[in-house]
């Protein structure tokens, strides 16, 4: 396990199931926070993400960590099997949904999003409360290849720690 930190965050695969292989950017859209990975498992793993610098809601991105993460995830899709769908979810409190209050979401307050993309996946639904996810669908990664995934989390009352569970969906029957 090794921790990277760029931008204001730190982004760890401690829990398991998964390595980092990079971590750069520091979250705005023209420099995204860019997190490269290998999944080993078609089963979901967690993200732990923790602020390496002060909390300032709105504050400059990469001096503080201001709530406004421009993210992209590089997986590479080291398990034996393909990938049909990708899900992620964020999560305040590891293993509980995040809940509106918790003022955590993949850009919520935005009901047209046009920073939602994968290299890989035509479409995408978002589902919020009591979750906060966001499926890819209508699209695969064979084994041994790589999906990007672009998006926006918005945290409008920031923590020091948050978790970004990221679901591999395998063909079913």
């Amino acid at each position: 396990m090794k921790v990277w930190a760029t931008g204001a965050y730190s982004f760890s695969d401690e829990l398991g199931g998964f390595r980092i292989t990079s971590a750069s950017g520091i979250g705005t859209k023209e420099d995204p926070l860019i997190i490269k990975e290998e999944l080993n498992t078609a089963t979901p793993v967690t993200l732990t993400i923790r602020a390496t610098k002060p909390i300032e809601p709105f504050g400059k991105a990469g001096q503080v960590a201001n709530g406004v993460m421009y993210m992209r995830i590089d997986v590479l899709n080291n398990s034996a099997l393909p990938w049909v769908e990708f899900q992620f979810e964020l999560q305040e409190i590891l293993d509980q949904p995040s809940v509106f209050g918790d003022g955590l979401s993949f850009d919520q307050r935005n009901k047209t999003p046009d920073n939602i993309w994968s290299s890989n996946f035509a479409d995408f639904d978002r589902r919020f409360e009591p979750y906060d996810q966001l499926l890819f669908k209508n699209g695969k990664v064979d084994p041994l290849k790589t999906a990007t995934f672009d998006f926006l989390v918005t945290d409008y009352t920031p923590r020091w720690t948050f978790y970004i569970v990221q679901d591999p969906r395998i063909p079913t029957g």
